[in-house]
């Protein structure tokens, strides 16, 4: 399987490599981020959304149904922890590559990234499809809940391969600033999977089936939208297999940058696994309200991460040519701007709240009750959100692996974990409900330091370069 055939167009290449290094290196910051940021954001938009339209769907079936869809979550969130960390990874290994025009190393990061999510993606199908139903039950199903996840594990977990490509290719064309491609691409597979879930849940009768096959569909048409950016060379970075690394230290590099998005992922595939454990005694209500509200507040959510991404290859890329002014300039600009969103949103989301759970599930009072409460408590946290994944961002994009591991870790790991085993015992469901907002704010009391220390050694590092000429 070749993606790259071998022409006379070497000069074109260059030219184009030249034409992109001048963007990413001198076009004003603003405009440049609100560039990247405007396709990434609707990008994940339009993912979460086709997320939230399964539970919408889903839940017009049952309380049961509904809670079968936070269940499968968190298997999807392990699959997605597999695409990001090589996705991230490898996206800013190559953005960085890019910014000191190597382009043969930046080819080989993200080739080795592909096949390795590709074959990974595999072994997570085969296992699944044969422990399927201890998986449900580990992941938390209740007894009630049990049928309607299996059903809509088994076609998530056919999905994996394709789902990890996906992610480690919509990351590498953002990484190199052709972050309107991947929105080509993750948008159409979700727009067509809003449309399929009606009709496979309910015109066919697959009920939470039907909502994963939907799912499984759009993801293969993703794919086949992504794939096509790099065979129809709209991207700058070929994906041969030729350029497939076989030393260690390539991988080590890839998984060390990515291992923050990997904490973050896999910790928040044992977040929910706990939240929904925690939430089990109070019956399928609580599991139920906690999914609609962990899946409306990640459509929030998206919108800060959307503009952080869109400032990731903007950094890289001027990292590695020397332009620290640029770095500061727009780490600036995006926690302002990401500042300024999620407060507005807060806002709009506190004074709504019970009527966004009642379009999901109107029959059903304690559901209701339940995510109000969740929801609003989740409001209060959103402010300090921005600066927590900008500098998360920031650290990740330039190599600072430890740092960044150890904030990624803080959201659903340091802090969630100990607060969702301590606050429930306490106070009851009122604990469940406040443990990711406590948890946010805690993490904004780590990223600040984080963040002035960086930009303390940014400084150092900036005198030193001075010196050296």
């Amino acid at each position: 399987m070749f993606f790259e055939v071998k022409t006379d167009m070497d000069t074109d290449t260059n030219k184009k490599d030249e034409h992109q290094f001048k963007i990413m290196t001198e076009t004003p910051i603003p405009r440049l981020i609100a560039k990247l940021a405007v396709p990434t954001t609707i990008s994940m938009l339009v993912t979460s959304i086709y997320n939230l339209a399964d539970t919408f769907f889903v839940s017009k079936l049952s309380t049961s149904a509904s809670g079968a869809v936070g269940i499968v979550f968190s298997l999807m969130t392990i699959i997605q922890a597999v695409g990001f960390t090589l996705g991230m990874g490898s996206g800013s290994l190559l953005s960085r590559r890019l910014g000191e025009k190597d382009k043969k190393a930046a080819d080989m990061y993200a080739s080795t990234a592909f096949y390795t999510a590709l074959a990974l993606g595999a072994v997570i199908t085969v296992i699944g499809q044969i422990f399927t139903r201890p998986l449900m039950s580990l992941l938390g199903a209740t007894d009630t809940i049990m049928e309607y996840a299996v059903a809509y594990g088994n076609y998530i977990i056919w999905a994996a391969p394709i789902m990890c490509t996906s992610f480690v290719m919509n990351n590498v064309l953002r990484s190199e600033g052709k972050a309107a491609f991947a929105m080509i691409g993750l948008c159409t597979g979700g727009i067509l999977n809003i449309v399929l879930d009606p009709i496979f849940i309910f015109t066919l009768g697959m009920e939470t089936a039907g909502a994963a096959l939907a799912t499984l569909i759009s993801q293969s048409v993703s794919f086949i939208l992504l794939l096509s950016m790099f065979l129809l060379r709209k991207s700058n970075i070929s994906l041969n297999p030729k350029n497939i690394s076989f030393k260690p230290k390539t991988y080590f590099e890839i998984v060390i940058t990515g291992f923050p998005s990997l904490s973050r992922q896999g910790l928040a595939s044992i977040a929910t696994v706990m939240l929904n454990t925690a939430a089990r005694p109070y019956g399928d209500a609580a599991i139920a309200a906690m999914t609609i509200v962990t899946k409306v507040c990640m459509l929030v959510l998206c919108v800060c991460l959307g503009v952080g991404q869109g400032f990731m290859p903007v950094v890289g890329y001027n990292y590695g040519a020397k332009r620290f002014d640029r770095v500061r300039k727009a780490f600036a600009f995006t926690v302002t701007t990401d500042t300024i969103i999620m407060t507005s949103l807060g806002v709009v989301l506190f004074i709504f709240a019970s009527h966004i759970m009642m379009i999901f599930r109107a029959e059903d009072p304690e559901v209701i009750k339940i995510g109000t409460a969740a929801m609003r408590a989740q409001c209060y946290a959103m402010p300090f959100m921005a600066t927590n994944v900008c500098v998360n961002t920031t650290l990740q994009s330039l190599g600072k692996s430890v740092r960044a591991t150890i904030l990624s870790c803080c959201r659903q790991g340091i802090f969630f974990i100990p607060l969702i085993l301590l606050l429930p015992k306490l106070i009851g469901l009122t604990g469940i409900e406040f443990t990711q907002a406590v948890s946010d704010f805690l993490t904004f009391l780590v990223s600040v330091p984080f963040g002035i220390w960086f930009f303390k050694g940014l400084k150092k590092e900036e005198k030193n370069i001075q010196n050296s000429d």
